[in-house]
Parts: C-alpha cells; structure tokens; sequence
C-alpha cells in the first residue's frame, strides 16, 4: 500500500471559506464513489458550514480530560480502524490536548498519510512557520499554532480559497464568521481593510513561489535544460558602467511587452574582489531597479560570460541584455571576442540583447601602460639593478667554467625576478636589458665583445631577454592588484566605518566629517556652507597632535571640493592622490545626501505646524460661517416677533418666544467662547498642549459634561494593559463631547450606546458605537464637510463643534478619526491616537 496525497486549502484569514470548500469538494468526491469521511471539522458555529456535513459520514470525535476540562479532539485511532480512501482534516496548524497520540495535528495528518489513507486539510497563511515575524508585523498579532513550511510544501495539491478584503469584511459584519459579540473587535483589529489586503497578497505570493519552486524541481528530475517561458524574465547584466541605465531601461521596456514580466538585475563581482565596479555608480543604478520594479542582484565568477548565462538560466530567463563592449578595436583585435560574442555562443536558447550605448568603444587608442609602484620602491629596483647586477657578474665570473652557462642564466633571472618584487615593471626591464649584455659579454663566446657568434646562442638570449620581460609584467601587475585589494578593503571599511557611525547614532554630517579627516590623516576637515556658516568641522585632537609632532607632513594651503550646490568642504594637510579624491567624492556626495535629508526635516518640522493651524483655521472659519448663523437667526426672529405690532401675541406665545430668543442668544455666548478659545490655538497663542494622559480622564469629565450615565452608555476599557495616549486633554474632551452627544441623539429609545477604549500596534483608539440609523458609504466623507447633519436641523440639540471641527482637534494631536459600520446597523466613529512608548530600560 502507497502513501497518501495530501491537498492543502490556503487562505489568507480565518472567514474566507476554507472549511466549507473542504466539505464541498468531500460532498463531491463521495458522490463520485470515493469512500469519504470527516475526521475533524471545526463549524464554529456557522450554520452554512454545518449544513455541508449532512450528507457525510462524521468519525465520532475522542473525548481529552485536562485539568478537570473535557476536550475533544479527532480520534486518530478510529479513522485508521476506519480507513477511508479519503479523510478531511479542518485546522492543520491545531495543537491537540495534553495525553494525546501527537502534540501537532498535522502529526496525525503525517500517521493517516503513512497508512495510505488520502487527506484534504485546511490551513490559514499566518500558521506556516517561517511567516510568523511576517504576519506579527502586519497584524500585530503573535500567532502560537503553526505549522512547518515543509508539511505544506510537501503536499501533492496546494491551492489558495481566496476571498476580496472588503467581501470577508461584509460576511464577518453579517455575522456569518464571528458570534456577534466578537465582530467589533475583530474588525478594529485583526479584520482591517489593510491587514487582510497584505494577509492576501502574502499568501498569493507565497503559493507563487511555491509553484515556481516545483517548477524548477520538475525540470531538475526531468533533465530539462531549456528554458519554459511560463512568464517573461529579462535579465540585464551591469558592470558598473555609464552604459547600466541605458540597459536597464531597455530591459524594463522588454518586460513591459508581457502581461507579468520581471525585471532582473545582475553585476558580477570576481571571488578575489579586485574587479570591482564604482560603488557610487551601481548603487545608484541600484536605485534604477528597484524603482522600475525589478530587483538586483550580486553574483561571484571569474567567468564572467558562464556565470551571466548560469544566472539567467537559474532564474528561468527568456531574455539576457547586455551592453556593446567598451573595449577600442585594438583591444579586441589583439584579445579576441569579447564577452558578448562568448555569452551569445553560451546562451543557448535565451535572446540575447546586445545594446549600443555612448560608452561603446570605437576609437583606435594604445592601451597605458604604467606601473604601480611608489617611486621610492622603483628607484630601490634601479639601484638593486646597478648594484646587484655587478656583483652577481663578478661572484659568476670567478666560479665560472664551460658548464656554467646554464647556472649563469638561471641566477640572472632570479636577479631580474628580485629586481621587479622590489621595483616593479621599469627596473625590472632595465635589469633584463642589463643582465642580457652581461651574460653576452661575460659568458658567451666570443668573450668580452657584444657579438655573438653561434646563431643558437642568440636566440637563446633573446629568448631569455623576453622571460624577462614577462616575469617583469606578472610581478607588476600582481603587485598592482595586491595594492587594489588593499585599497578597497581600506575603502569599504572606511564606508563602513561612516555608515556604522550614523546607524549608531551619531549625527550624519559630524560623523561623515571626523571619519574624512581620520581617513585621510587631515589636519583639520570643515563643511561650510555657501554663505560662509560652518555646519560641521573636525581638528586634530591634542594627544593626535602631540603623537604627530614627530612626523613630517606636508601641509599645503586648505583645498575645497564641491559638496553639491549647497556646502564646499575644505582639507587642511597632505596632498591627495587621485585614487584617494574619487573616494572623497563618494564621501561628498553622501554629505550632500545627508544635507538634503536634514533640509527636508527642517522643512517638515516647519510645515507641521502651519498644517496644524490651517486646519484649525479651516475649522474655525466654518464654524463662524454656520453655526453663528443659526442661532443669530433664531433670535432676531423671536425678537422680531416680539416687537411687531401686526399680530397680537398671547401671553404663550410671548414666553416661547423669549425661550427661543434666550436659548439661541445662550448658545451663542457658548459658542463664540468656544471660538475664541480655538483661535487662540490656531493663532499659536494657546499652543496644543500634548502631554501623556490616560484617556479615562478625559471620559469621565465627558460622560459628566453631558449627565449621561450607566443607562445610556456602555463602557469598555482595557484597563491596566492599555498604554496612556499623546494628546491635549481639552481638545479630546471636546472630540468626545461631539461624538457622544451625536450617537445618543441618533440612537434609539432605550438602546445603549458603547465607548471602548483598547490598544494596538503602537496607538491607542477610542470607540463611540451607536445602534441607529448610520450613514450610508457613499455619504460617509460627507459628515466631516463642516456642520453637515444630513438633514438635522433640531436647534435644541445644542450646537457642539461639529465633525469637522472634531476632525481637526483630532489630527491636530497626530491622530485619525474615522467613520465605520457597526455589525448589526449604525455608526462606530474610531478616534486613533499615537500611544506614549515606555522608555526603555537602561542597561546595567
């Protein structure tokens, strides 16, 4: 007997319909014969779900005791006597109860598997276990059953239930997921809108790469080297060149020719490192990539062309970009085809796009050739060479004899291989050319002449003259190399030294400026600014100065170098070398960079508060043009009538006037103060006082502004677990003064209104839950346009300052306020407020 096949539905949220699609599908396969039956479903309730088990065979659940607490869990046991082709498994992730076979259900699932009996299983994407830090992070919520990637990933069938956000929102506000009394807090918290679209998109992406991981598994098993154009994937190769934006453009053009297209970028770096790119140049085209939607890539080789075509066939590639070479035509005439003629031969099967750019070499010019030695090295190998070379002649000519000759040769050499360890490329040829007159005049027939007289023994020094030579150029260029390596770990520890200095903390400019001048051993560093100003400045300490008296520097006069258009920075000490500017280059442009950044907080921290009090002022000016307007027109209306003459008024209708007239004129003079109040904040003279409160502070003053009691208002607070928020504690008593006051007259006779308070994720919200009529979604925007009612016109309800004011006060604090259904019809208004973060604690 085989082993079973496991099929695993995915969904991103509880809600979505796994289980019911499980039962859908049993119903289906045991109406085409298969032996079918329910190991274990969880209904929770939902009676749709329950409906789906009336036509199949349930294996009776097993009853766990623990700690006095009756559990019920599948009876592995009975389904193994029972041994159906198909068994359906709800909840894979689940934790069975203490004295069971297994800890884990899928264990159970792993044993039914093991005794050839098929599994239909469901599981929710915060379960598998490598996501969990990602699902902690979108939701908030540490999820304490999961299950390994590898259970899931081993399953013969994967498939995601999936279910739109808004639409799972719908059915949980039905109550078609949760009881009613879970449904408000599921949607403030784990249900948002935004969670379940990143939940969704986590889960849809993750069975991506799942299928793209089996597609690559069953190419391996069956040999298949060729590529499968399942999607289009453009590769674009990148040296580090001017040429990588022209090229990445032109591949993310080619990508964009097919529905799904990727866009990938590679650079290859050799294992020894010395073929590096300017890290300026790929960090910028770096960014390139990722704003065209692509990625980038670092892969090591010294084949370049194979590890290009490796690469690409390892990301299933259907189209590789690479630039036209930069080498001029007498390089490639003397170095053979160049990397683009290898990788097209090497492609196989994958386009290859070979693309012109303005770097693209034309131009008939001999290569440099120059050494990368110090000069003090190179004249310590010219007098090696004047002084060794004599000796040698001298030591060889007193111990010579006619088999000597071979000897002579060899110790010449190693004189010439000693000579460019020492010197380098220049001395080292001099002593070539030196040690092969000696040996001609010394040691080949005929003797102290510079002729020669057996055509064999010329060649032979020719010959030798050239080993020379080529040894010569091996050592000069290793050496050169060996100085590379040097000088880029020097570079990127310095890179890093600076990039450690900001994340630890310290200030971008100060830090950038005291490792320049430790780097360059500078006298003194300073930033200044186009009119003169000093933003940051670095000086040789007392103890670095006392430690250097005894070195001599050459000091020159400060030279500057162009920080952007907004700063220069002067050196004051030794020259630099060219190969140590092009890295102070690399180091202004992050200069100019980190003053960007503090430009833009500084305007940042200037706009807030002139956002804050345009919204204030914007507010303000709407209350002046509505609310004033009512009460002022209610007055002069009773006054009016009061005074006329027309029409005789009863002793009544004489009261009800002057009560009307005093209860516009007293709202009035309530809202006027109010007014003035508020300005003095939007003026900037009564100032937003944020200060750490603890939000029950402002409720009870709230509750009793409005003598609203037990009877008319549930409350719901977290209590000790709820952080205090940020906020002015006049302004959000006013906030919830409006809210309140607006659910109960809109709620109806007799029902409660509910204010909870609760934290997540860093924030604090406020709840006012009402029962009556809502708003309908497509006014919902229309209750913060200034003093809207829809359609309320009731002027003895008082006057209050109005969603849109309240919506000001609140953003004004760094807070939100939104409207929102509540489960079962009315209106949730959710005040959100950043909540005080407990300082951290000092280590010892």
């Amino acid at each position: 007997m085989g082993r079973g096949r496991l099929r695993v539905l995915l969904g991103a949220a509880p809600g979505v319909g796994k289980t019911y699609t499980m039962l859908e599908e049993g119903t289906r396969l045991a109406a085409e014969g298969r032996d079918v039956v329910v190991a274990v479903v969880e209904t929770h309730g939902r009676s749709a779900t329950a409906r789906m088990l009336g036509g199949l065979e349930v294996v009776p659940r097993l009853a766990v005791t623990h700690r006095g607490v009756t559990l019920s869990e599948m009876d592995l046991d009975a389904v193994l006597e029972r041994h159906p082709n198909v068994a359906l498994v709800d909840e894979l992730a689940h934790s069975n109860a203490p004295g069971s076979r297994h800890e884990k259900r899928w264990q159970d699932v792993a044993t039914l598997l093991d005794a050839g009996i098929d599994v239909m299983t469901t599981v929710n994407i915060q379960h598998i276990e490598s996501l969990t830090d990602v699902v902690e992070q979108i939701t908030g919520a540490r999820q304490q059953e999961t299950v390994p990637d590898w259970v899931v990933r081993s399953a013969e069938q994967l498939e995601v239930v999936d279910l739109a956000p808004q639409a799972l929102r719908d059915r949980l506000a039905d109550g078609r997921v949760y009881p009613a009394a879970r449904i408000d807090a599921a949607l403030s918290n784990y249900f948002r809108l935004g969670n379940l679209t990143a939940l969704r998109e986590l889960a849809l992406l993750w069975l991506a790469d799942e299928v793209d991981s089996a597609l690559k598994s069953y190419r391996a098993d069956h040999g298949i080297a060729s590529k499968w154009e399942a999607r289009e994937r453009v590769v674009v190769a990148l040296t580090g060149g001017p040429e990588g934006e022209t090229l990445l453009k032109r591949g993310a053009r080619i990508a964009a020719r097919s529905a799904g297209g990727t866009l990938v970028a590679v650079h290859v770096t050799s294992q020894d490192g010395l073929r590096a790119a300017h890290p300026g140049a790929l960090a910028a085209q770096r960014s390139l990539v990722e704003s065209l939607g692509g990625t980038f890539h670092q892969v090591v080789g010294d084949d370049i062309p194979a590890a290009l075509v490796d690469y690409a066939r390892g990301v299933n590639a259907t189209q590789l970009v690479i630039g036209v070479s930069r080498r001029t035509r007498l390089s490639a005439a003397l170095s053979g085809p160049g990397i683009g003629a290898t990788v097209i031969r090497a492609s196989g099967d994958i386009d290859v796009h070979i693309v012109t750019h303005a770097a693209a070499g034309g131009k008939l010019r001999l290569p440099r050739f120059s050494g990368s030695l110090t000069a003090r090295r190179r004249i310590l190998g010219f007098v090696l060479a004047l002084g060794g070379g004599p000796l040698v002649t001298w030591l060889l000519v007193t111990l010579r004899s006619d088999e000597s000759i071979t000897s002579d040769v060899l110790t010449f050499q190693l004189v010439v291989v000693l000579v460019a360890l020492v010197g380098g490329i220049w001395p080292a040829l001099f002593a070539a050319l030196l040690s092969g007159l000696t040996l001609d005049f010394f040691f080949v027939s005929p003797l102290y002449t510079v002729s020669v007289g057996e055509p064999l023994h010329l060649l032979a020094l020719a010959l030798y003259v050239v080993n020379a030579v080529l040894v010569s150029v091996v050592v000069d260029t290793a050496a050169r190399r060996s100085r590379q390596a040097r000088r880029a770990a020097a570079e990127s520890e310095l890179l890093a030294s600076i990039a450690g200095s900001v994340l630890r903390g310290q200030d971008a400019l100060q830090a950038l400026v005291d490792r320049t001048r430790e780097a360059f051993r500078l006298n003194e560093v300073r930033l200044k600014a186009l009119d003169g100003s000093i933003l940051a400045s670095s000086s040789l300490s007392e103890f670095e100065a006392e430690a250097g008296a005894g070195t001599e520097t050459v000091s020159r006069a400060a030279s500057t170098i162009a920080v952007g258009d907004r700063a220069t920075l002067e050196l004051c000490g030794p020259d630099l070398a060219a190969s140590e500017r092009r890295l102070l280059g690399v180091i202004a442009a992050q200069m100019d960079q980190a003053l960007e950044h503090r430009d833009l907080a500084a305007t940042a921290s200037e706009v807030g508060p002139l956002a804050v009090a345009d919204r204030m002022r914007s507010a303000l000016l709407a209350a002046v043009g509505h609310d004033l307007r009512r009460p002022l027109t209610a007055a002069t209306a009773a006054v009016s009538g009061l005074r006329s003459t027309e029409v005789e008024l009863s002793s009544h209708d004489r009261t009800e006037l002057l009560d009307t007239a005093q209860e516009s004129l007293d709202s009035l003079a309530d809202l006027v103060t109010d007014l003035l109040d508020v300005s003095r904040v939007e003026a900037g003279v009564l100032a937003v006082s944020m200060h750490a409160i603890d939000v029950e502070d402002v409720i009870v003053p709230a509750l009793d502004e409005l003598e609203l009691g037990p009877d008319r208002v549930e409350l719901a607070l977290d209590g000790d677990e709820r952080p205090p928020v940020l906020a002015d504690e006049v302004l959000l008593q006013r906030v919830l003064v409006n809210l309140l006051s607006n659910a109960v007259r809109f709620s109806p006779e007799g029902a409660k209104v509910r204010l909870s308070a609760s934290a997540f994720r860093g924030r604090v919200e406020l709840r006012v839950v009402d029962s009556g009529p809502g708003v309908p979604g497509e006014r919902r925007d229309e209750i913060f346009v200034p003093f809207q009612r829809l359609g309320d016109t009731d002027n003895s309800t008082g006057l209050g300052l109005g969603l849109a004011l309240s919506k000001g006060f609140v953003e004004g604090m760094g807070g939100t306020i939104e409207a929102e259904d509540t489960p079962g019809g009315g209106l949730t208004m959710v005040v959100s407020l950043p909540a005080v973060q407990p300082a951290a604690e000092e280590k010892p």
